[in-house]
């Protein structure tokens, strides 16, 4: 069994002249991490391991849920190829996860992330939100075979206030 939980980036800024990459979180972005976060650590396995985007947003919002669920920010991989908006991109990263690893906690983007969550999960979502958490288990023991998983878990900010 595989266990896959994507979390979006919180809501961003567009304030300062920035390129996107490089645009920080807003103070409603950071209460939403600490709000998601806060809930969504009920419902973490004993055990995972934490890739972000190397956007700063993403950065961020990995840093807060970090710290909230007691999880090492020295150990969260920070990779460039998670700075995608597309879903086969994010579904090739996913893949590559060493299949030791039972589960990981994903932050990254949308579109890829509402996609990915549409084509392997069971529940349709719209739009996942800024903020937004997603857990999906796969009955796989690697990550190179995903096929349709179960959406076991949905936690968006709208839904905490």
């Amino acid at each position: 069994m595989k266990n896959l939980f994507l979390v979006r980036h919180a809501k961003s800024s567009w304030q300062a002249p920035l390129n996107d990459f490089d645009r920080p979180l807003t103070q409603s972005g950071i209460k939403d991490s600490h709000l998601v976060s806060s809930m969504a650590k009920d419902f973490l396995p004993k055990a995972y391991i934490i890739w972000s985007s190397k956007a700063k947003r993403a950065c961020e919002t990995a840093l807060i849920f970090a710290q909230n669920f007691s999880y090492p920010v020295e150990n969260i991989l920070f990779r460039d190829d998670l700075y995608t908006f597309d879903e086969k991109d994010l579904q090739k990263v996913i893949q590559s996860c060493p299949d030791e690893i039972d589960n990981l906690i994903l932050f990254g983007h949308n579109e890829a992330i509402t996609n990915f969550v549409n084509t392997f999960g069971t529940v349709y979502i719209d739009n996942v939100p800024t903020s937004g958490f997603i857990s999906i288990s796969f009955d796989s023991n690697s990550w190179k075979f995903l096929k349709k998983g179960v959406t076991n878990k949905t936690i968006f900010p709208r839904d905490l206030r």
